[in-house]
C-alpha cells in the first residue's frame, strides 16, 4: 500500500472539497507566483473565500477529512463505486496544517467536511475532534465552518455546535424522490428532522441563562444547506419552492447551489451534459431576490410556462419586462419596495438614493454615481430632468438590454 505525503493529500482532498458549494471560491483567475516569478498566488491548495457571520470575507482552508466513503450517491464524485485517487487525513495532519497555514497568513479559517467514513457516528466524531483541538488545545480563535453528517447522533451535533462557528447540513437534492432515486441510501426525513433539531438548538442556546444571563456559544453564524442542480428533472420553479420552504422552516442563513457537473464514469447513472453553471448563477440572483429585495417565488417565474429561470437576462429585468406597466419609478419620490424593484438598482444604491434625495432632488447623473451601471436603469426611472418617454413600451427593449452574444474561443 503507497503511503501519502501530507501535501500529496492535501493535493487530492482540497480538490475533491472545490465539489461543496457550502463556501463560495473567490472565483478569481488562477495565478502561480512560482510560474509568474511574482509575488502572491491565487491557486493555493483548498484555499477559498467565504463570509462571516459579521459580513467579513475571510479566507479558509477548504479540504475534506476524507474522500472515501460509504454511499454511492450518483451525482457524487466521491461516491464508493467511483474510480478516483483516495485520501485519508489523520485528525492531527488537518489540525497541523490548519494552524501552519493560519501562523503564515495564508487563511483565517477552516471548512471541514468528509466523505462518511465505517458510520455516520464515527466520521462526525473525527471531525468533532478536529475543531475541539483546534479550539481548547491550539486556542484557535479563526473561523471554523463544520459539514455535519444527519445520520450521526444528535450529542455529536451538539458538541460540533460548541466548537464550530457555523454547521451545514445538505438536503442533497431539491424533491425528496430526487434523494431516493440517485441517492438511496440517504433519507430525506432524517436530514430534516436533523436540520429542525439543529435549528431548535441554536434558538435554545441563543436565550440567556437563568444563572449567567448569557447566551451559550452555540454556532453563532447559523446553519446553511447545499442542493445540487441539475441531477435531475426539478424546475427551477420547484427549485426556489424548496428553497423558499427551507428558508422559512429552519432559519438559514444560505442555501447554497451547486451546479451539478457530470462524472465520465461508465458507473455512473446520470447522464452527460454540460454543467449548468448559468443556471446555477440565475437561481443565486432569484434566492437574493427572495430574501433581500421582498419578491415572493411565484412572481419571480410568472409567466414562464416551463417553470425555468431566462438564461439570457438577469430575474429581476426578466420580471421588470414582463411588468412593464408599473414603470417608470420616479427615484424622487417612489419607496423603498418600488425602488427595489427597478432593474440594475441595488439594496446599496436604494439605500443611498433615500438618502441623499432627503437634500436634494437626483438628476440621472446622479443616480448613475450611485449604482453600478444607468444602462439598465435609465428606461425604468424618471430623475429631474429625465423621463424615458415611450423607451419602457418598446417591443425591442429586450434586445436592446440583452449583452451581445460573445463568440467562443476554439482553445480556452
Amino acid at each position: 500500500m503507497v503511503v501519502l505525503t501530507t501535501r500529496e493529500k492535501l493535493a487530492i482532498l482540497s480538490d475533491a472539497a472545490k465539489y461543496d458549494a457550502s463556501c463560495a471560491s473567490s472565483g478569481a483567475t488562477q495565478r502561480d507566483s512560482l510560474k509568474t516569478k511574482g509575488i502572491g498566488s491565487t491557486e493555493g491548495m483548498g484555499i477559498c473565500h467565504s463570509y462571516a457571520p459579521d459580513g467579513r470575507c475571510i479566507s479558509l482552508l477548504k479540504i475534506l477529512l476524507t474522500n472515501f466513503c460509504i454511499y454511492d450517491c450518483s451525482y457524487c464524485i466521491n461516491r464508493s463505486s467511483s474510480n478516483v485517487r483516495r485520501a485519508r487525513f489523520s485528525i492531527g495532519e488537518v489540525v497541523r496544517l490548519t494552524i501552519d497555514f493560519y501562523k503564515r497568513n495564508y487563511i483565517e479559517g477552516l471548512f471541514l467536511s468528509s466523505g462518511v467514513i465505517c458510520s455516520p457516528d464515527e466520521t462526525m466524531a473525527e471531525m468533532v475532534e478536529v475543531a475541539r483541538r483546534l479550539r481548547i488545545d491550539e486556542k484557535f480563535g479563526g473561523y471554523i465552518h463544520l459539514k455535519t453528517i444527519p445520520e450521526c447522533a444528535p450529542e455529536l451535533i451538539e458538541q460540533a455546535g460548541c466548537f464550530a462557528d457555523r454547521l451545514s447540513i445538505n438536503v442533497e437534492l431539491p424533491t425528496d424522490e430526487g434523494v431516493k432515486r440517485l441517492a438511496p441510501e440517504k433519507k430525506p426525513e432524517t436530514i430534516r428532522l436533523s436540520m429542525a433539531k439543529l435549528r431548535s438548538k441554536i434558538e435554545e442556546k441563543r436565550e440567556p441563562t437563568l444563572r449567567t444571563k448569557k447566551r451559550e456559544r452555540f454556532a453563532p453564524g447559523g446553519q446553511s444547506t447545499q442542493m445540487i442542480v441539475g441531477a435531475d428533472t426539478t424546475s427551477d420553479d420547484g427549485i426556489l419552492h424548496t428553497s423558499a420552504k427551507l428558508y422559512g422552516s429552519y432559519h438559514l442563513r444560505r442555501v447554497y447551489y451547486s451546479a451539478f457537473s457530470p462524472i465520465p464514469d461508465a458507473s455512473s447513472a446520470l447522464p452527460l451534459k454540460k454543467p449548468p453553471l448559468m443556471r446555477e448563477h440565475r437561481l443565486y440572483q432569484a434566492d437574493w431576490l427572495m430574501r433581500f429585495y421582498g419578491f415572493s417565488q411565484p412572481e419571480i417565474l410568472e409567466g414562464r410556462q416551463d417553470g425555468m429561470l431566462d438564461l439570457e437576462i438577469d430575474p429581476k429585468l426578466a420580471w421588470a419586462l414582463r411588468h412593464r406597466g408599473r414603470f417608470p419609478v420616479d427615484v424622487n419620490r417612489a419607496d423603498r419596495e418600488a425602488l427595489l424593484r427597478v432593474p440594475g438598482l441595488g439594496t446599496k444604491a436604494v439605500d443611498r438614493i433615500l438618502s441623499t434625495r432627503r437634500f436634494r432632488r437626483l438628476r440621472l447623473e446622479d443616480v448613475g454615481r450611485l449604482c453600478a451601471s444607468i444602462a439598465k436603469v435609465r428606461p425604468f426611472v424618471v430623475a429631474e430632468g429625465w423621463s424615458p418617454g415611450g423607451l419602457i413600451d418598446r417591443p425591442a427593449l429586450r434586445q436592446k438590454l440583452v449583452p451581445p452574444a460573445r463568440q467562443m474561443e476554439l482553445f480556452a
